[in-house]
């Protein structure tokens, strides 16, 4: 299972040289369908390949660019560990392929860019969130959602416990150490660090736990400098007040999974994480939704797509409400701010609900990407502006 991460939605929504194939659909885990999962493959491709001549390129042209797709047919191993529901995208210069923890409505769309509105449940950062799992003897980051779970390597400017941080410490500390020439050796294989020095007592230990959690938070922000996503602090109770004194991430949440995250696997933690996140996520959107009822009278709050996919291109999106199982069809020129709502789709239309979201979150915005019956007042998008 593999969750884009918002970097990836970046790259994915940059402009590629086109055209541009996203597909999605349905799979099976186990069981006798899963044998048609290949098949319904195989006839998203031939809509890609229809789609593809009808835009006059040449049959060379549209071989090389459904190749790789085509050789997933025949690839055993590529339908070993499925998911609910399967993304491709693929143009000259990309092909990504996701696994994912939900079904999708059957989808082929060839365009000059790729169509991600499927995968806005899983790529709002008000969907994600981060579990740092700290202990005196490791250090594990994990992206996660509410249906999956990942460890991120750490750069190594992060220590990996207590006793690395204070093996580069500075030699102010008061603290003497050295490696042990006994061949101990600690986790990982590292040669174990014995530390000594004049009367090491509880002051002393919470000074080192302080410069530990400083050398890790220092370490995690170029990896979260960028992120919004919420950080859920796994660790035994006595520490999270330490880390909390030294954490910068502004998104770090008060609540906490308590207990030695050592003894607890990813899933686990991604269970006893979001008995948190889940009512945190429920609050942040009924908040969203509240503050467009107070703001649609004062020009703040709109749900106009004309004003929202403009505003959106600027930035000007704190947060947007779309209706995931309904499209708005038309077109759009950022350029020139020209917009032309369609009633059905006509030939090279794009989604417009899709380019909403995706702008949104390309400036740091909040997507809800709910039922229609969800977005405030039964509309199709929803929007909340900065300014």
């Amino acid at each position: 299972m593999e969750i884009p991460s918002i970097g990836e939605l970046r790259a994915l929504s940059e402009r590629h040289n086109g055209p541009c194939i996203s597909m999605f659909l349905p799979t099976h885990r186990s069981g006798m369908e899963t044998h048609q999962d290949p098949l319904r493959l195989r006839n998203h491709i031939r809509a890609a390949e229809n789609r593809l001549l009808l835009d006059h390129l040449r049959t060379t042209q549209v071989e090389h660019l459904l190749q790789p797709i085509q050789a997933l047919l025949e690839d055993e191993s590529f339908w070993l560990h499925p998911g609910d529901g399967l993304a491709l995208f693929r143009s000259p210069d990309t092909f990504r392929t996701y696994w994912l923890p939900s079904s999708f409505k059957e989808q082929v769309v060839v365009t000059d860019h790729f169509y991600l509105k499927p995968l806005l449940p899983f790529l709002s950062k008000d969907e994600r969130f981060s579990i740092l799992a700290l202990s005196q003897n490791e250090v594990r980051l994990l992206q996660a959602t509410h249906y999956s779970v990942r460890k991120v390597d750490l750069p190594a400017v992060v220590p990996r416990g207590l006793a690395e941080a204070l093996t580069y410490d500075e030699p102010e500390n008061e603290l003497q150490y050295h490696s042990s020439s006994s061949g101990v050796r600690g986790k990982g294989g590292r040669r174990a660090t014995i530390f000594h020095g004049q009367g090491v007592g509880i002051d002393d230990s919470r000074a080192d736990l302080l410069r530990y959690f400083q050398r890790v938070d220092r370490g995690l922000h170029e990896l979260l400098r960028d992120e919004q996503a919420p950080l859920v602090l796994a660790c035994v109770e006595s520490l999270f007040p330490l880390y909390r004194e030294v954490n910068t991430y502004p998104h770090l949440l008060d609540q906490g999974v308590p207990g030695n995250p050592d003894k607890l696997s990813a899933e686990t933690l991604l269970r006893q994480a979001w008995a948190i996140m889940e009512p945190y996520l429920l609050l942040a959107r009924e908040q969203a939704a509240a503050r467009y009822r107070e703001y649609t009278e004062t020009g703040r709050a709109s749900h106009n797509v004309r004003e929202i996919i403009a505003a959106a291109f600027h930035g000007q999106v704190e947060s947007l409400f779309i209706a995931i199982d309904q499209e708005q069809w038309g077109t759009f020129h950022p350029a020139t701010n020209t917009l032309h709502v369609h009633r059905v789709a006509r030939y090279h239309d794009d989604d417009l609900l899709d380019i909403a979201a995706t702008q949104t979150l390309l400036h740091s915005g909040s997507v809800y990407a709910v039922g229609q019956a969800q977005v405030p007042g039964g509309e199709l998008v929803a929007a909340v502006f900065r300014y």
